[in-house]
Parts: C-alpha cells; sequence; structure tokens
C-alpha cells in the first residue's frame, strides 16, 4: 500500500470510521482531508444519525472536512436495494474525483470504517478501482469483540445515539459503549443476534473523545423513541475540558 501522497477518511463520527482514520494515522498514512455525505433521514451506503457533528469532531482532530450534501437519496421506498446502493455511492465517488484534482499529487487512498458489509465495502472497493486509488479498510472481518476492546483500550469514548434492533430498548440511547455494555451486547448477540458494534443498522455512534482528538465534544441531547426504535436529538454540542 502506497503511504505517500494525500489520502481521506470516509467520516461520519462513528466509531467505526474513527477508528480507521485513527489507525490510518498510526499507520503513517497522510490523512489530508476527511469526507462526510450527509444523507438525510435513510441511507443504504451510509451513517445516518447527527452527522452534521462530524465537523465538530473534524476540528477536535485537526483534519479539514469535505461536507457532501446530496439531493434526497430516495432511500425511504427501495424496491432494488443494489441499485440504490450505486447511486447511494455517486456523489460520493465524485467528490472524491474533484478532490483528486484539486490537491497536489491527487488521492491515493480512501479510509473506510466497513466490519463486515459486503453490500458497502464492494460498492467503495469498485469505486476505488474506478478512480484508481487504494482503500484502507482496517476493521474488515475482523472480531468484532476484539475491534470493540480496542476501541476502549485506546480510549475511544463512544456515545450510543441510535439503536433500531431487538433487545435494545430507549435505555441504550445516550448510553457510552464501556466495558459493561460491551458484555451486554454479547450477551444480546447470543440472544437475538445483534452485531456487537451494531453492524447493520442496529445502533449508531459518535465518537466524544479519543487520542486522535486534542479535546472532547460535550452534548446535550433529548430522546426521541418511537416503539422499537429511537434516537437522540442534539440540542447543543461544545468543547469540554479534559480531566
Amino acid at each position: 500500500m502506497t503511504e505517500s501522497g494525500s489520502w481521506v477518511g470516509l467520516f461520519s463520527g462513528g466509531k467505526d470510521s474513527s477508528w480507521a482514520l485513527y489507525r490510518a494515522i498510526e499507520e503513517g498514512l497522510n490523512v489530508t482531508r476527511l469526507l462526510t455525505v450527509h444523507p438525510g433521514e435513510e441511507s443504504y451506503m451510509y451513517h445516518v444519525p447527527e452527522t452534521r457533528l462530524a465537523g465538530l469532531a473534524a476540528e477536535r482532530i485537526g483534519i479539514e472536512l469535505v461536507e457532501v450534501e446530496p439531493d434526497d437519496l430516495g432511500a425511504a421506498d427501495v424496491r432494488d436495494a443494489g441499485a440504490q446502493g450505486d447511486r447511494e455511492l455517486e456523489p460520493l465517488e465524485t467528490a472524491l474525483a474533484e478532490l483528486d484534482s484539486d490537491l497536489d499529487g491527487g488521492v491515493t487512498g480512501v479510509t473506510a470504517g466497513a466490519v463486515e458489509s459486503e453490500f458497502q465495502t464492494s460498492r467503495i472497493r469498485g469505486m476505488c478501482d474506478r478512480l484508481g486509488i487504494d482503500l484502507f479498510a482496517p476493521l474488515w472481518q475482523r472480531d468484532p469483540r476484539a475491534l470493540a476492546e480496542s476501541m476502549l483500550d485506546a480510549g475511544f469514548e463512544i456515545l450510543i445515539v441510535q439503536v433500531a434492533a431487538r433487545g435494545l430498548d430507549e435505555s441504550w440511547l445516550g448510553r457510552t459503549l464501556d466495558a459493561d455494555a460491551l458484555a451486554e451486547l454479547l450477551a444480546l448477540n447470543e440472544e437475538y443476534g445483534v452485531h456487537v458494534l451494531g453492524e447493520g443498522g442496529e445502533f449508531e455512534t459518535l465518537v466524544t473523545d479519543g487520542p486522535h482528538m486534542d479535546r472532547p465534544i460535550e452534548l446535550e441531547y433529548e430522546t426521541i423513541w418511537e416503539g422499537t426504535r429511537g434516537h437522540l436529538r442534539v440540542t447543543d454540542a461544545r468543547l469540554g475540558e479534559r480531566a
């Protein structure tokens, strides 16, 4: 893998894209841009909740953020998921092609936080092939429990901002993904098949602090619960101080 040149971190602010970015930095990859797609209410390809906070996270990481605002992706009523995934990738590919033209030396590759989703990863890999760039996906097909433990051991503070799976009730919203929560997720995986890292949308997260950030993010929010699923609506976000 090429280590020189400009890398772009595909970034939502959630734990998986943040871990991919963190590992890229550790590997010495020259990540000069982060890129966030704001997909709206529904998406087959992208992290949905609270992507606006990616900008605040990017400031704390110290890497310039490129934000992509596609038109309505039309993901609420889809008959062909594969075709929908292809359509959703188009604004991302366009943005990367533009960066490849704008950055000195072009784009060498992208970082991605996929763990097991062949639906997403195959499309990102195909996009990279078309653009002639590399893909750095350090979570791909790694053991979910080991990944979660690595994130916690590294000092990631991870907030659960959305849940949509059997066994995950309203009490999980706003909860920190720590060792106790991980133990409960492992039990829920045994009982209901909930993915330990929430792959597939069972739950979504926001990294509020980590070793790659110079200050933590503090949030105020309200809980929106819809019977079997819910999310946090952030009402205020600000920078905190380290203890």
